[in-house]
């Protein structure tokens, strides 16, 4: 690439980043069938993209399992779709540790999948370029959704093509909240991703503060040498003296408002290069 092109590239993602709440907005909001009922997807994509086919991401809230929707992931949308990207959030069920699970989570997150490839010719986007992108728990699902198998077949896979991964909840075996939430120690186990890779994990991009302690770095790292020694691709990029989310208030790290904003943009850059070269950007 260019440094004309990556400046180019790096100006738009930087101008998206910035953008207001009323800026990031849907193209259109979508409801499509899911295993419990139906799930609301969120849709962005650029009006100025006339390409006849496009790679497209979908992304995944974080909020512990139990809370959050959509729309906390309309900001970061906004960047992929106006660098040509479909890019699709999904409302999945909340956990309650009784009717609903991260079982069912997990079940939303592949449904939309399979939505994204049996519409893909609809939505004008290539079914062998889906990356998922996940937060913290929704992290969580989106890995979960790569290297758990699962429970029965269907004729459109639901597996990612590419991961990126931020601040991932890869380890959740021991986490006592995963294991009241998943219906005790075992459940949380068949659902912890590190304990279920094999071999043909998607390509996958981790990003993760060093001093996380919401989920630590050391289960992250675990993940990844666990992915490299199947022979699997995992790029962890690890940022210093900072917690979850990039938190710089290591004391209170739900406090969104203490995020290192220029650690933040080289996240996203590092996302963009991890797409671009993989062909899911040109």
């Amino acid at each position: 690439m260019s440094k004309t092109r990556l400046i180019g590239t790096i100006v738009i993602l930087a101008a998206s980043l910035c953008a207001s709440a009323e800026e990031s907005k849907p193209t259109r909001i979508e409801k499509i069938a899911g295993p419990g009922g139906p799930l609301i997807v969120r849709i962005f994509e650029s009006p100025t993209n006339t390409s006849d086919t496009r790679a497209a991401i979908l992304l995944i809230h974080g909020g512990g399992w139990n809370t959050g929707d959509a729309s906390w992931m309309d900001s970061d949308a906004t960047p992929y779709a106006s660098l040509g990207m479909l890019a699709v959030s999904i409302d999945y069920r909340l956990s309650d540790g009784l009717t609903v699970t991260p079982f069912d989570a997990l079940a939303d997150v592949r449904a939309a999948i399979r939505w994204m490839r049996a519409e893909s010719r609809r939505l004008r986007i290539d079914p062998t370029k889906i990356a998922v992108l996940g937060e913290s728990a929704g992290a969580h699902l989106a890995a979960a959704a790569a290297v758990i198998s699962e429970p029965y077949g269907s004729d459109i896979s639901a597996k990612p093509n590419v991961l990126i991964l931020s601040s991932p909840a890869v380890s959740v075996a021991q986490l006592k909240s995963f294991q009241k939430l998943s219906g005790g120690p075992a459940q949380a186990a068949s659902l912890s991703p590190d304990l279920h890779i094999g071999a043909n994990v998607p390509p996958t991009l981790v990003l993760q503060g060093e001093k996380d302690s919401v989920n630590p770095a050391e289960g992250v790292i675990t993940f990844c040498e666990r992915m490299v020694a199947n022979n699997n691709i995992c790029v962890l990029k690890l940022y210093k003296d900072v917690g979850h989310m990039f938190v710089r208030n290591l004391q209170k790290q739900d406090d969104y408002s203490s995020i290192d904003q220029d650690i933040s943009r080289q996240a996203s850059e590092a996302s963009v290069s991890f797409l671009r070269a993989r062909g899911f950007l040109k």
